[in-house]
């Protein structure tokens, strides 16, 4: 079994692609798998706790951050969420 953290995941997993979305860029991050493999705690984790928070918080974090730090710039700010579960046959 593999177990990482979830700053570790969102650094090297979704950084990137955020710091593109800064840029001017669309970006997409798409969870997949297996019930019970850990997707939802992954995108979601726990807010109110830094260390466990996932890939949306620290994307709305990181976007918010780099925004308020901007001086000459004007953002738009749009994002969508769906989680599909338990889909039937």
């Amino acid at each position: 079994m593999f177990s990482s953290k979830q700053k570790d995941v969102y650094e090297q997993t979704a950084r990137p692609l955020v710091d593109s979305v800064l840029e001017g860029f669309n970006g997409t991050i798409f969870a997949y798998g297996q019930t019970g493999t850990g997707k939802t705690f992954t995108m979601e984790g726990i807010r109110s706790q830094p260390e466990l928070r996932g890939i949306i918080p620290s994307s709305f974090a990181h976007i918010f951050d780099s925004i308020n730090q901007s001086k000459s710039r004007q953002f738009l700010v749009r994002a969508s969420y769906l989680e599909i579960y338990n889909v039937g046959r």
